[in-house]
C-alpha cells in the first residue's frame, strides 16, 4: 500500500494525473470518466493498463538487445535477452520497484550501481570484459 504524503492529490503523480484529466475534460466534455472503448471505467482502465505494460515491456527488451548487438551480433543478443532466469528477471524488477518506490530506496540502489561500477572498474579492464563476455555468452549458449 502506498504511503500517503500528507494531503491528497500532493505528489508529483497526483498532480500529473489531475492535468491529464483535465485535458481528458477538455477533449471530451461529455464526462466520460476514463477514455476507452467500454462505458465501464474500470474494464478502460485495465484496457489502459495492459497496452502500457506490453508497450514497456516491448520497448525495454528491443532496448537491451539493441544495446548488446553493437558488440555481439543480432542473434546473440536476442539469445542473452530471451535466456534470462526468472530469479534475474524477478530479481532486476524487485530492485527496480524498491528504487521507484522512494528517494531512500533510489539512494541505495544507485549506491548499488555505483559500487558495483567502481569494483569493475578497479579490476583491469581485460579481466572485466572476459568475465562479462563470459557470463553473457554462457546465458546465449542456455536453452
Amino acid at each position: 500500500m502506498a504511503k500517503s504524503k500528507g494531503k491528497a492529490g500532493n505528489s508529483a503523480s497526483d498532480r500529473i494525473a489531475g492535468t491529464i484529466d483535465e485535458a481528458g475534460d477538455k477533449l471530451t466534455p461529455g464526462g466520460r470518466d476514463v477514455a476507452g472503448p467500454s462505458p465501464n471505467p474500470a474494464t478502460n482502465l485495465l484496457i489502459h493498463d495492459i497496452l502500457l505494460r506490453s508497450g514497456g515491456r516491448v520497448l525495454r527488451l528491443g532496448l537491451e538487445k539493441g544495446l548488446l548487438r553493437n558488440r555481439y551480433g543480432k542473434s546473440t543478443a536476442k539469445e542473452i535477452v530471451e535466456n534470462r532466469s526468472m530469479v534475474q528477471t524477478l530479481a532486476s524488477y524487485a530492485v527496480a520497484r524498491v528504487a521507484t518506490r522512494s528517494v531512500p530506496g533510489a539512494i541505495v540502489v544507485g549506491g548499488g550501481i555505483l559500487a558495483k561500477a567502481l569494483l569493475d572498474r578497479r579490476q583491469s579492464r581485460r579481466a572485466a570484459k572476459r568475465e562479462g563476455d563470459r557470463k553473457l555468452r554462457a546465458k546465449a549458449q542456455q536453452e
